[in-house]
């Protein structure tokens, strides 16, 4: 059984949060008709509260530069390209170059001026390539016109770890957990990936005795559900942070997810760019126009050119809808 396959089979998807099929993303860059390929492991990992790439370089790196070699080989791929950011190189590059020895993959390190929006896979291409580090139009997709525009498989840190061990005939079924926040054991535990986030926080011993919400997906982006809404999966990128109720006041927490939305803005596009600035702007004023900021959030899912600008509402409209809604009133 080839390792596609194998992939099918094990039914694994993305590891980066866009829970993609991994096995489809292989077919397609073998199928496309252009001869030199690449292959790209996306180690940026730039969203707050996501660990676990981090955590699997630094225990399994020979797993995720196996899995490489697997996609490298069974592509024919002109060579593979580690794009890591650089904390991580500067903890991990001497041993990653080590393991790699003569293999055909080459790490490249991300600048810290790429910021949040140089994980985005065409924003990575283009600074691999020494372009703007800004987001392509799509399609065509990288899979088709990537690297150089040559078919290119971007694949995450985990997705290659996983690739690793189905080659193998050991993957069961389990995926890599952080867990932050106001709770006591912080860190990254792996798990079976249909365990619900109630299950997980149980068994980590981090299921709170006080009242309380999470954040799923990254501390940016990620969905805000209440206690009551646990019995479901994680989805994204595997990060589950508790926050207390008590703690936090609602426009400090609205206040930080789009400060770190207008901040990782990369300025292309102008719903984003001007949108991000005026939420901030109508947080800042004595009475918040809080209409105006409903419809700009609104606007900015409809208009944006990127999923950064796009995945601006989810933690804002999520926990206005989860949380505060049935706890004080309080509306937009």
């Amino acid at each position: 059984m080839n390792i596609v396959n194998k992939l099918k089979k094990a039914k694994l998807i993305g590891r980066g949060g866009a829970g993609f099929p991994t096995y489809l993303k292989w077919e397609m860059v073998e199928n496309a008709k252009n001869t030199k390929k690449y292959v790209v492991c996306n180690a940026s990992e730039g969203e707050p509260g996501i660990l676990k790439d981090g955590y699997i370089l630094e225990n399994f790196p020979e797993e995720v530069i196996n899995g490489m070699k697997i996609a490298i080989d069974f592509l024919k791929a002109e060579k593979g390209i580690l794009y890591i950011n650089s904390n991580y190189y500067k903890k991990f590059s001497k041993n990653l170059i080590k393991i790699i020895n003569k293999l055909p993959i080459e790490l490249f390190k991300k600048s810290n001026k790429a910021g949040y929006i140089g994980g985005e896979e065409t924003s990575l291409l283009n600074h691999i390539e020494g372009k703007i580090i800004e987001p392509r139009l799509r399609p065509p997709f990288p899979t088709i016109n990537g690297l150089y525009g040559c078919p290119t498989l971007i694949n995450n840190v985990e997705t290659f770890y996983a690739v690793s061990l189905i080659d193998k005939n050991e993957y069961k079924n389990k995926r890599f957990y952080t867990i932050n926040g106001d709770c006591l054991l912080t860190g990254v535990y792996e798990f079976l990936e249909n365990w619900t986030i109630e299950k997980i926080l149980k068994q980590t011993k981090n299921y709170p005795n006080f009242d309380f919400f999470v954040q799923v997906g990254g501390d940016g982006s990620g969905e805000i559900l209440n206690s009551k809404q646990l019995k479901k999966q994680v989805s994204g990128a595997g990060s589950i942070t508790v926050y207390s109720k008590i703690k936090y006041k609602p426009i400090d927490l609205i206040k930080k997810w789009i400060n770190f939305f207008k901040c990782e803005s990369c300025g292309q596009c102008v719903p984003c760019r001007e949108g991000t600035y005026r939420l901030k702007e109508i947080l800042n004023s004595p009475q918040p126009d809080w209409k105006k900021f409903s419809d700009l959030l609104k606007n900015l899912d409809d208009t944006a050119f990127c999923a950064l600008g796009g995945a601006v509402s989810i933690p804002v409209n999520s926990y206005i809808k989860n949380v505060l809604n049935s706890d004080c009133n309080f509306k937009l």
